[in-house]
């Protein structure tokens, strides 16, 4: 058989594939929503068709369920809808929860017994979802905790499952159905205590993912811009057995001696420097046995002059084998990453065809706001990404990469870099005033370089565009119609202001840190990093819109369509009015929010909020952006959404803080019973 049509047969399997694992249609009147991102391929599609353009304002609350009691706030779980329930995780002890999805009512919950390891998570709240998968027809619910313990539930009855694992050697844990993750990293660890502080911390803010026989777990580490010590411990992946617990393989996120890529880590500092965790949710290509694990810099954010080479697999896509771990391909999207641009959210997996040729592609949006788009068999791009000449550093012991991947197509879909073209100009007035609150930061490209207090030029930050919050980032997931190879990002236009300061006064700012060794520059403020300075005038500094969808035809490599998410927000038309600025001049300039959306057989649908701050739905035109649908909600939404059809109905699940809200048809109706 020749090579294209083995390519096509391929192809064609793993579509199917997909859809039954995943998108499934699993009886008759259920359409399944079976990972956080709907399937493996992370595509956040369904194929449910009730809700249309035509009846998308009759929708209406079907139910709310209430998380408060289990310690939930930020609402970054998305349920999973399998076997005719929900499943998801809330709040700071991670409570797995089965829900009904008929009427919100909750069915069981589990709760991992408290620990120190798990009461100092930073991402404790942040857990994004559960994976699933069956033992002898058996269905089973895995989740990873903010202590880093893998634990199997039945599905039915939240049960641990019965000889699977092994005992964690805390008292209060079950005897099985629990395996501890820190025991197969290979750093010493108290059980109950975890890693001592000074050695590192890991921790999960995503579940894992689980392909085939395999179950593969990523983590998460110390936020970056909270470090000020060079020493952390690898965010290594681990692999184990789905039907027994059995510890498979761990790949080294840092190459050891011998292993691909050690020769990226100079100064000997592979030994001792860490990070690299996948902290964003993994994606899988079942058929192939492939899993693809997006990564965050190494230890520290915003300075490596202790860590000198391109420091692989740093802000990478890894693609590894997961039968054995070993690495398949890999693509690294910022060398030596100086700039906190983590790969903030899980790739998406298609099936295209380019300039006649059948290709499976693997897209990853990133805050750098450039959609990557690779081959995801091999890793080769499917369109020319080229190195390009960078900015050197002026910080004292930082040595950066002399050049950086840029990406010739798709073309980047929010704004890069900043120069004065990109400032609000919509009067000489706006415009001299965004150049004089600028006038202490150096303005730059992509990769303008931070820069460090008392620096010879007497400037107090660099510009950053995006920034370490995007571009695309952990909010506002995006989306994909696997029919079409059409893929939606929402963005924003978010800068950061980089300043480091002497490690010994950003020591200060970070109590709890990890490590023991002060790095000679660290993060100058306590947080992400400064924000750049308000316009007087109330407005961003930069030209709108300020939020955005993009929809990119992955076919092509063309921007099909852009629109603004949301309406400009109220208090930005008073300030273009106080200007003198006609509203026709400025248009819609979008809220500046990333957003959560769902694509469905019908429809692109997408929450933000009105000019006046009213919480809405909003249902869009696949094919070119238009509106067709608007629903007020009484809460605002946030990070992920989902659409599934349960007994014949199809319903919207949407995430708002504590809460959980599911919008359907009149006719989907409970009429006993009601959530509590």
């Amino acid at each position: 058989m020749q090579v294209l049509e083995l390519r096509k047969v391929y192809i064609a399997f793993l579509s199917l594939l997909t859809t039954m694992l995943a998108g499934s249609v699993t009886a008759q009147d259920d359409i399944e929503w079976y990972t956080l991102g709907s399937d493996y391929a992370h595509t956040r599609y369904s194929p449910a068709a009730e809700i249309s353009a035509d009846n998308f304002e009759e929708l209406e609350v079907a139910w709310e369920w209430d998380g408060a009691s289990f310690g939930a706030v930020s609402g970054r779980s998305t349920p999973s809808y399998i076997d005719g329930l929900l499943y998801t995780v809330a709040g700071y002890n991670r409570h797995v929860i089965a829900i009904d999805p008929k009427t919100g009512e909750t069915v069981w919950s589990y709760r991992e017994p408290s620990t120190p390891r798990s009461e100092y998570s930073m991402r404790a709240d942040y857990g994004k979802g559960v994976a699933f998968d069956y033992i002898d027809g058996r269905g089973v619910v895995y989740i990873v905790s903010p202590g880093f313990f893998l634990t199997a539930l039945d599905a039915k009855t939240g049960v641990p499952i019965e000889n699977w694992g092994t005992p964690v050697g805390i008292d209060s844990f079950p005897k099985s159905g629990v395996v501890d993750l820190l025991k197969d990293l290979g750093h010493p660890y108290d059980p109950y205590e975890g890693l001592p502080l000074e050695v590192g911390y890991i921790t999960s803010s995503s579940p894992p993912i689980v392909v085939n026989d395999t179950i593969v777990v990523g983590n998460s580490a110390e936020q970056g811009y909270h470090q000020a010590r060079i020493e952390n411990v690898p965010g290594d992946i681990l692999a184990y057995n789905k039907n027994t617990g059995e510890f498979m393989w761990k790949f080294n996120v840092i190459p050891q001696p011998g292993e691909y890529g050690h020769e990226t880590w100079e100064n000997d500092a592979w030994e001792w420097t860490g990070d690299v965790s996948s902290w964003a949710p993994l994606s899988a290509d079942p058929a192939n046995n492939l899993v693809f694990v997006p990564t965050n810099p190494p230890t520290i954010d915003y300075y490596g002059g202790f860590r000198p080479g391109d420091n692989l697999f740093g802000t990478s896509l890894i693609a590894l084998d997961t039968r054995t771990g070993e690495r398949a391909w890999h693509y690294q999207f910022v060398h030596h990453d100086v700039w906190n641009f983590d790969t903030p959210t899980a790739p998406i997996l298609l099936d295209v065809n380019v300039d006649g040729r059948d290709i499976p592609v693997v897209a990853q949006a990133t805050k750098q706001a450039w959609l990557y788009v690779l081959n995801r068999l091999t890793g080769e791009p499917v369109w020319p990404i080229e190195e390009l000449p960078v900015p050197a550093s002026i910080v004292p012991g930082e040595k950066l990469s002399p050049t950086q991947p840029h990406v010739t197509r798709p073309a980047a879909f929010d704004m890069q870099g900043v120069t004065e073209d990109d400032l609000v100009d919509f009067t000489p007035e706006l415009r001299a005033q965004a150049l004089e609150a600028l006038e202490n930061y150096t303005m730059g490209g992509l990769f303008n370089p931070p820069i460090h207090a008392e620096n010879e030029m007497g400037k107090y930050a660099a510009m950053n565009c995006p920034g370490g919050a995007g571009g695309a980032n952990i909010n506002g997931p995006a989306a994909a119609d696997p029919t079409t190879g059409v893929v939606f990002v929402t963005s924003h236009t978010s800068c950061f202001a980089l300043r480091v300061i002497p490690g010994e006064e950003a020591d200060l700012l970070f109590p709890n840190s990890t490590g023991s060794t002060t790095a000679q520059y660290a993060n100058g403020v306590p947080g992400a990093t400064a924000r750049p300075p308000i316009h007087p005038a109330g407005i961003p500094l930069f030209k709108p819109p300020y939020s955005r969808i993009t929809a990119i035809d992955i076919n092509t490599g063309e921007h099909l369509w852009m629109i603004p998410t949301g309406e400009t927000p109220q208090r930005y038309k008073a300030a273009f009015e106080r200007a003198g600025v006609p509203e026709s001049e400025y248009g819609n300039t979008g809220t500046g929010a990333l957003v959560p959306m769902v694509v469905t057989k019908n429809l692109l649908v997408y929450s933000d909020v009105a000019s006046d701050g009213t919480p809405m739905l909003w249902a869009v035109d696949k094919s070119n952006g238009n509106t067709v649908g608007s629903l007020e909600l009484e809460k605002r939404n946030g990070y992920g959404m989902s659409s599934w059809v349960h007994d014949g109905h199809q319903y919207i699940m949407l995430q708002s803080g504590s809460s959980l809200t599911a919008v359907a048809l009149p006719a989907a109706q409970d009429t006993g019973g009601g959530a509590h």
